[in-house]
């Protein structure tokens, strides 16, 4: 008797890519508010009276909660468990919940004068929102990212990731370009915030019309397994295969890899508006479109790579090549003779080729090494390390700039005085964090050489 074929969701192109517009729209949004407050360094500065310090004690919040309260361990466990529409839902209602309290802190004129811990209240409420935001973003993504494996694997899965990656930094892109233009234009601060919670909203609701699809893709894959004699179904997750994960060498290399790349770029993003003021010139109001520069420039590079890794291979060294060009950009910011625009801009362009070609393989590397029950875990491990960079690096650099890098005050064109910086030191210490970065992926290439992972071998298979 002839075996009816059974036609899984995942396997109709159709159904896949639409399945990643929807999910990566919802990244989309997110990132718009990951980013948002980096262009309004100055203007906090000059209309709330925030510090360098406090400027990067609120940016290093966004990492607070996965770190300290293990919030992405957690979540990557939940999203083993319970599933990729629960752990998502409720992934993008945590967003929007902290979207809102970072925009009531700062947008209300109550907290004025108010002292919280020793701090002022509004930022340390704000950062608290912040935090809440990044549970909420980072669970997103290691759904996301177990989505995208779970309708691509065997298929365009790089191409795939560096799609809804691209998908992401155009988010990045429209906080840097927009939202010191956008607060300019409304006279107020905290606009911008009020724009990207709106957002936000959409998104969620982006994210349970995905939630359908979801349901129609295991129905199909149900259907298929039970017509098949020779499907054993796979042992569920449980607590013991988190040490199998860190037991595992190569998973290590990549999440340290990981840290260091993501914290030489995503910091300087929060920081490269007020440098491009300080060292070279650039108007307050065009700031933000020069380091705006680097996402766009990955949102058609990131999936041109990743294409490259599913038909050609070669992953380990086209980490260890991003590396390379990461260490030159840092340290070409670093030089004060380099002042001149055109030089950012060029700088900034290369940094986002560095930028495309390090997450491009990553990424999709990880199922190479870690059996796909436990890639939710694996992932949220990896983006728990990455979050002690996201959390450590911008406080870091916040009192690094207030401690030894002032040289001076000015006056805007508001009247407001501001603070004037060399940023010297700051991209000396990016260039250091690329420089173990290149480390650690000639590490990870001799790591997959020793134990076959296929890191070097195409993603896609006939």
């Amino acid at each position: 008797m002839k075996e009816k074929l059974v036609t899984i969701l995942s396997e109709s192109k159709a159904a896949r890519w639409t399945a990643l517009a929807v999910v990566a729209f919802t990244m989309l949004t997110g990132y718009y508010l990951a980013d948002v407050m980096a262009p309004l360094q100055q203007l906090l500065e000059a209309e709330k009276s925030w510090s360098a310090s406090e400027y990067g004690f609120f940016t290093s919040a966004y990492g607070w909660f996965n770190v300290f309260l293990l919030m992405l361990i957690f979540g990557g466990i939940v999203l083993d468990k319970m599933g990729v529409r629960f752990t998502g839902l409720g992934a993008t209602l945590i967003m929007v919940l902290g979207a809102a309290i970072k925009y009531w802190a700062i947008s209300t004129q109550s907290l004025d004068g108010q002292i919280l811990i020793g701090m002022k209240a509004q930022v340390v409420i704000a950062a608290l929102g912040y935090a809440t935001f990044g549970v909420g973003v980072e669970i997103a993504g290691i759904t996301v990212s177990k989505i995208i494996v779970k309708w691509f694997k065997g298929k365009e899965l790089a191409l795939a990731m560096g799609l809804e990656m691209a998908t992401a930094r155009l988010g990045t892109t429209l906080a840097l370009s927009t939202s010191y233009p956008i607060a300019v234009f409304m006279n107020d601060v905290s606009f911008p915030i009020l724009l990207c919670l709106i957002m936000l909203c959409i998104g969620t609701i982006a994210f349970f019309i995905y939630t359908f699809m979801d349901k129609r893709l295991d129905a199909s894959i149900a259907i298929r397994n039970a017509g098949d004699i020779n499907y054993q179904e796979e042992e569920a997750f449980s607590l013991k295969d988190i040490m199998f994960i860190l037991k595992n060498k190569g998973w290590w290399y990549i999440a340290i890899l990981c840290v260091l790349f993501y914290s030489a770029v995503f910091p300087f993003l929060k920081y490269a508006a007020n440098l491009m003021v300080n060292k070279f010139g650039v108007d307050p109001e065009f700031a933000g479109l020069i380091p705006s520069v680097l996402p766009f420039g990955t949102i058609f590079l990131t999936p041109f790579f990743g294409n490259l890794y599913d038909r050609k291979g070669k992953g380990a060294t086209i980490m260890i090549i991003g590396a390379i060009i990461l260490i030159f950009v840092h340290t070409m910011f670093a030089i004060p003779i380099f002042n001149n625009y055109i030089i950012a801009i060029a700088l900034t362009i290369l940094l986002g080729i560095g930028f495309s070609l390090v997450p491009s393989a990553m990424w999709p590397s990880v199922p190479k090494i870690i059996p796909e029950k436990q890639l939710g875990t694996a992932y949220a491990m990896i983006f728990w390390v990455q979050n002690w960079g996201l959390m450590g690096v911008p406080a870091l650099i916040g009192w690094v700039l207030d401690k030894y890098c002032v040289i001076g005050k000015t006056t805007n064109p508001e009247g407001n005085i501001v603070t004037l910086y060399d940023y010297t030191l700051p991209m000396l210490i990016f260039a250091s964090l690329g420089v173990l970065a290149l480390i650690f992926a000639f590490l990870l290439k001799a790591e997959d050489k020793k134990k076959g992972y296929g890191l070097e071998l195409p993603n896609m298979v006939s």
